[in-house]
């Protein structure tokens, strides 16, 4: 219940606001097309909540994470209320009556508010209409230098819902500038002063390793502050200083025990960024650590457990399996499953592993050769009802997704299933 809590506060506060327009409705006499100013009004105010709910987000409370189930999963919150404030936006375009004589300044900043948002949510809506994806580069750091304008955009229709010939509903109006005043301090954190809160943390890249030829290890070590309060399998953003292809930040699974004085992460080389990071990235090079985040924590399963990972999806499994310093409280099976053998990471690691802890048993699949893995041979490996075991996955999406429906379909409860949602950035 608790890790839905931070869905049901948004819920709730926009029946709030709504109910709250309705309670204390606007003066009625001297106003032409009342009923659709009313509405429209309510509709602004609505798009103003969500969008602060979505910046609030945005700022990543490491507090709030127990409420949404992780951070992952809090950035799934924010595109769904981003979404809905944007669809709302267009419903209370068309609500509102506007004439064409005598325009206020109002009219002209909605306007302008209006399509910088549509500017920038459209590109993250429908990334491969090719005139959109102009916009941002068709990259990943496109989309967020472009991204970091929406709190400008949000400011500016504030300011034209004050200078438009708005009703006069007292109660109401201030009830949403609270959700304004709390969008924009969000914003200004993201975006000027989380430098300042110990936000981010200095760190140096000790050494550079490689697996096999397609995946990175970098080892960093803290120059000063650690971060604080790390748990196997969680993640953090990571930045590289001194070279502008790697000055982005990007989330990267923590693959260390949090036990160990430095932190390593494990990263495939499949896309811009990290096929530059393989190629360049060397020891000494700075970079800034924001983190750790994220839920995906084996410790707070059953005893009975089943970890599933796909490729790169092994990292958390790598940090759950390190962390095993008082041996293993829980009976494993582990699935591991890469296409080709030499796709595998840390093989010998994670055997070595189960060797000195028999609860964790291990099993290493090659698609290539031995066929795709599926929930019908893991079932056969546990050797027995399912429905007491807790789930954990990590891999791509559509594998994870098509694993989620098919252990439910052999009975186990939706609660025992975890996953870390690796593509919500």
């Amino acid at each position: 219940m608790k890790r839905n809590l931070g869905n049901l506060t948004i819920i709730v506060l926009v029946f709030l606001t709504v109910i709250i327009w309705l309670v204390f409705p606007p003066i009625k006499e001297g106003v032409e097309n009342y009923a659709r100013a009313y509405a429209g009004e309510v509709l602004g105010s609505v798009v103003i909540v969500l969008m602060s709910c979505s910046l609030f987000i945005s700022t990543r409370p490491k507090w709030a994470e127990p409420f949404f189930g992780g951070l992952d999963k809090m950035y799934i919150t924010h595109r769904r209320t981003s979404t809905s404030a944007f669809l709302l936006m267009f419903v209370h375009l068309l609500t509102v009556p506007i004439t064409i004589v005598n325009l206020r300044l109002g009219n002209y900043l909605g306007m302008i508010a209006f399509l910088g948002i549509v500017a920038i949510v459209l590109p993250t809506l429908a990334p491969r209409i090719p005139f959109l994806s102009r916009l941002t580069g068709n990259t990943y750091e496109g989309w967020k230098k472009l991204h970091r304008y929406i709190g400008i955009f949000f400011i500016i229709g504030f300011i034209h819902s004050l200078t438009v010939k708005a009703l006069s509903a007292f109660i109401a109006i201030n009830w949403v500038q609270i959700f304004f005043i709390i969008g924009t301090i969000c914003y200004l954190y993201t975006e000027v002063f989380g430098q300042y809160f110990k936000k981010y943390l200095p760190y140096t890249v000790e050494a550079v390793n490689h697996p096999n030829n397609a995946t990175t290890e970098v080892v960093l070590r803290a120059k000063k502050d650690t971060i604080k309060k790390q748990r196997a399998g969680q993640f953090l953003f990571v930045r590289f200083l001194g070279s502008k292809e790697l000055n982005e930040s990007h989330p990267f699974t923590i693959s260390s025990a949090p036990h160990e004085n430095v932190l390593r992460i494990t990263i495939k080389a499949c896309g811009d960024f990290t096929r530059h990071l393989f190629s360049n990235l060397h020891a000494g090079t700075d970079a800034m650590i924001e983190g750790a985040y994220g839920m995906f924590d084996y410790k707070s399963g059953g005893r009975k457990q089943i970890w599933v990972a796909g490729g790169i999806g092994v990292t958390p499994f790598l940090s759950f399996i390190r962390d095993l310093e008082t041996g293993l409280a829980y009976d494993v099976d582990f699935h591991y499953t890469v296409r080709h053998r030499e796709e595998a990471i840390f093989v010998d690691e994670i055997k070595e592993a189960a060797k000195k802890n028999p609860r964790l048993k291990t099993h290493i699949r090659f698609s290539s050769t031995d066929g795709s893995l599926t929930v019908e041979d893991i079932v056969k490996n546990v050797g027995e009802d399912i429905h007491e075991h807790y789930v954990y996955m990590c891999g791509p999406l559509p594998m994870v997704q098509s694993f989620e429906k098919k252990f439910l379909d052999a009975g186990v409860p939706s609660g025992n299933i975890h996953y870390e949602e690796f593509n919500f950035r």
